[in-house]
Parts: C-alpha cells; sequence; structure tokens
C-alpha cells in the first residue's frame, strides 16, 4: 500500500478511535448540573466583580444553588433587585443590599499637591508606587496614572487635574478600583453615608500641610463640633459613623483645610 495513503488511514483511524473514547467518557464522567445554578445565575449581572467575595457570578451562583451559601444579598452591583430575583428562585425571604460606593479618600490634585519629582517611567500607579512612593510629595495620595479608571467595568472612574475622581450616577460599588489602588486610599463606603474625611495622610499638622493643603491636619475640631458624636479621630484623621451622622454640615463648615466634604451618592 503506498505509504502516503497508509499514513491517512492510520491518522484516520486513531483520531475516530480518540472521538469515539472522547463521546464515551463524556457520558460515563459526566457531572450532573444542579438545575438551580442556571436559574440562580440568570439573575446575576454577570459584572464578575468579587465583591460578593466569590470568584464571579458562577462562584456566587454555584454556592447558592448547592446551599454552601444562604445569603442573598451579597451582589452589591445588583442590588436589592438581584437580591429579590435569587430569592424567588431558591424559594427564600429576600435580604437588604447594602449599596457601596466607591470614594477617594484624597483631594490632593495638582493644585494643591506639589510633585517632588519629573516621574518618566511607566504611566502606572503601581510602577510609580515602586519609585519611592510615587512623585508626589504625599506618599499617601492618589498617585494620579489611573489603574482604578482602567478597571472600573463601567467606566465611572476619570482622572481630573491628577487625581481619581468617583462619578456616582455610574459607579455600581463593585471595588475592583479599591482593590487595584497601590495606595489603597479608594475605599468602598456606604450610600448612606453623608460625609467623609477625604485625606489619608496619617500626619498631622505642617508635615501634612507641607505637602498637601488640603490634607487632614488632626486638628480635632470636626469632633468637637458634631453635635450628635459621630466623628471620632483614628490616630490623626477623622472617622465619620454613618449611622450616627445627620448631614448637618458642622464638620464641613468647621474643617480649616475642607479635608471634611459631603457626599453626594444621589443618582437620577
Amino acid at each position: 500500500m503506498n505509504p502516503v495513503v497508509l499514513a491517512v488511514l492510520s491518522v484516520t483511524v486513531i483520531a475516530f478511535l480518540c472521538a469515539v473514547m472522547l463521546v464515551i467518557a463524556s457520558k460515563v464522567m459526566a457531572v450532573p448540573e444542579d438545575p438551580l445554578f442556571p436559574a440562580v445565575r440568570e439573575c446575576l449581572p454577570g459584572a464578575n466583580c468579587g465583591a460578593c467575595g466569590y470568584a464571579g457570578c458562577d462562584g456566587y451562583a454555584k454556592a447558592l444553588a448547592t446551599g454552601e451559601e444562604k445569603r442573598t444579598n451579597l451582589c452589591v452591583p445588583g442590588g436589592d433587585g438581584t437580591a429579590a430575583n435569587i430569592a424567588g428562585v431558591l424559594g427564600v425571604e429576600a435580604e437588604d443590599v447594602v449599596e457601596m460606593m466607591a470614594a477617594v479618600f484624597c483631594g490632593g490634585d495638582c493644585t494643591l499637591a506639589p510633585e517632588r519629582a519629573d516621574y518618566q517611567g511607566a504611566r502606572t500607579c503601581a510602577a510609580a508606587k515602586l519609585l519611592s512612593g510615587g512623585p508626589k510629595a504625599c506618599p499617601y495620595g492618589c498617585l494620579g496614572f489611573g489603574d482604578c479608571a482602567n478597571v472600573c467595568p463601567v467606566g465611572a472612574i476619570s482622572i481630573v487635574k491628577g487625581i481619581a475622581v468617583v462619578d456616582p450616577k455610574v459607579c455600581i460599588g463593585c471595588g475592583l478600583c479599591s482593590k487595584t489602588c497601590p495606595n489603597h486610599i479608594i475605599h468602598m463606603i456606604p450610600q448612606v453615608q453623608k460625609v467623609f474625611d477625604r485625606c489619608s495622610n496619617p500626619n498631622m499638622g505642617k508635615p501634612v500641610m507641607d505637602v498637601c493643603k488640603a490634607g487632614c491636619i488632626g486638628c480635632t475640631k470636626c469632633a468637637k463640633v458634631c453635635p450628635e458624636g459621630a466623628i471620632t479621630m483614628e490616630g490623626n484623621l477623622a472617622h465619620v459613623d454613618h449611622s450616627k451622622c445627620t448631614g448637618c454640615g458642622s464638620c464641613v463648615e468647621n474643617c480649616p483645610t475642607k479635608s471634611i466634604q459631603f457626599v453626594d451618592w444621589k443618582k437620577d
């Protein structure tokens, strides 16, 4: 027989046998899918952000379908609507979702926070952080190269005057930006929060003002004037307890550097 024909026939037979074996294996070794999984997965928005604590929407849906996870309110991007749909599929009572929003804890834009060096490296926050903490005089602030904007799945973050700015009307609260920021100055806060201290510099007084005119100097005025006792000092930074804050604005009015600011999370 012609060697070429023999080679072709041999490969064909081997391919056929492999195909038969794969078909048999797919039938014998098949793992039956939980019928609840596709129904639960259909309820989720598909952001695959990991805000629920699982590896994407598939991971969360599988945990719910198998009973490993009981909480139906872990999908922050989906909100109460998604929680209600999941509860309907599983036949349980819907739980309230605590809507979160990304907040940039830095107000030191290019007009308020000077740079200490002319950075010429890769234009990413992660790369700049490796070079002595970045080009800005304040090593605790926003580096401004947009790593957070690049990972945002809905385009809610832009760089304005050298710092990240979150559009509350677009942000879905997935938390990817918070996980990506090398300086850890993007935090997820409840949408019900009314004010926050946007500074991340742990120092106080002159060392802060030398590197940023918008920094918190740890003067404690905000805590002293708050009628509800909603503000406490953690180190030299103000921490606002949103469960006590009424949004009266006393802290905002009395902050000498305007580090304490109102938060407008209202969505149209």
